[in-house]
């Protein structure tokens, strides 16, 4: 009796599925992060046309380079090689995503899949606001130490971000330029801190997108002070523009004051810091922060 040889494997058959399985997984996963091929071959060190043709199911690659492929795509070789697409393959893949997104992008990731209680979304970030001179800064750096979280201006975010100085961001990017970076710093800060006290320039509340943004990701307290005394203090930090061949200086922050009063009182909370200590002023802003219970949520 002849007995028939066991039938072989077609190992070519097998090698052949294997690269058209890794073009569809490697196309796949680039369009996701939005690279066209070249940001992916700058990332990978691999060249664009070896790219099309590891896409285009050409490509016989060598280990070292799909090592490449896969970790400026922020993803695992064997979430590119296996056969079927597990749970766990997909969370590692979200989770490569998430890391190599811009932070605009991960805040909106948060926003949709967090909870979407207003409160929550805002615990444990606080926002001053309120026009120069009322207080924001001293308050937010002595409350940030009291209560150990960081405080941030939002005004130095822009500047690290433009990587010159504001009166130079102003100069060079104009207002419309300015605003823009402000709201892209609102972005990174609030991606990047659970817990922080943040001050901010009084005329954000002017820019409806950006503030309501500001409203929706943290609670807000106006720290607020009277005419006279937001004019003393700018003078006191040497700043006389607001003086200075201006006879009309009060007239119009008076003005400026009524017309964005309705904006500051968005806010949650207010801080009256007029004739009051500095000390006395901390101890109210800290009672808001406690009796409203801003930071409670994630520690």
């Amino acid at each position: 009796m002849n007995v028939m040889p066991d039938p072989q494997p077609n190992h070519s058959d097998d090698a052949q599925r294997l690269i058209a399985r890794l073009a569809v997984r490697v196309a796949e996963v680039r369009k996701l992060r939005g690279y066209p091929r070249r940001i992916l071959s700058e990332k990978s060190g691999v060249s664009p046309r070896y790219l099309a043709q590891l896409e285009a199911g050409d490509g016989n690659i060598s280990v070292r380079l799909l090592h490449r492929v896969a970790s400026a795509l922020g993803v695992k070789i064997d979430a590119l090689l296996a056969e079927a697409v597990t749970p766990d393959q997909d969370a590692q893949r979200v989770a490569g995503l998430y890391a190599a997104a811009p932070s605009h992008l991960q805040q909106q990731v948060i926003d949709l899949l967090g909870p979407q209680n207003p409160n929550a979304l805002r615990a444990g970030r606080i926002c001053l606001v309120g026009l120069r001179g009322a207080g924001k800064s001293t308050l937010g750096r002595m409350a940030g130490a009291a209560i150990n979280i960081p405080f941030v201006e939002l005004k130095d975010e822009v500047e690290r971000a433009a990587g010159m100085p504001l009166a130079e961001v102003m100069a060079f990017y104009g207002d419309a330029g300015y605003r823009k970076l402000e709201a892209e710093a609102l972005e990174r800060v609030s991606a990047q801190h659970n817990r922080v006290i943040l001050a901010v320039a009084g005329g954000l509340v002017a820019e409806p997108p950006t503030y309501a943004r500001l409203l929706a990701r943290f609670h807000t307290v106006w720290i607020r002070t009277s005419p006279a005394e937001h004019m003393q203090r700018v003078r006191a930090q040497g700043d006389l523009r607001p003086m200075e061949g201006n006879p009309q200086a009060m007239t119009q922050l008076k003005s400026l004051l009524s017309t964005r009063e309705n904006l500051y009182q968005q806010a949650e909370a207010e801080v009256n810091t007029s004739n009051r200590t500095e000390s006395s002023s901390l101890n109210d802003l800290l009672a808001v922060i406690a009796n409203r219970g801003f930071l409670d949520g994630p520690k």
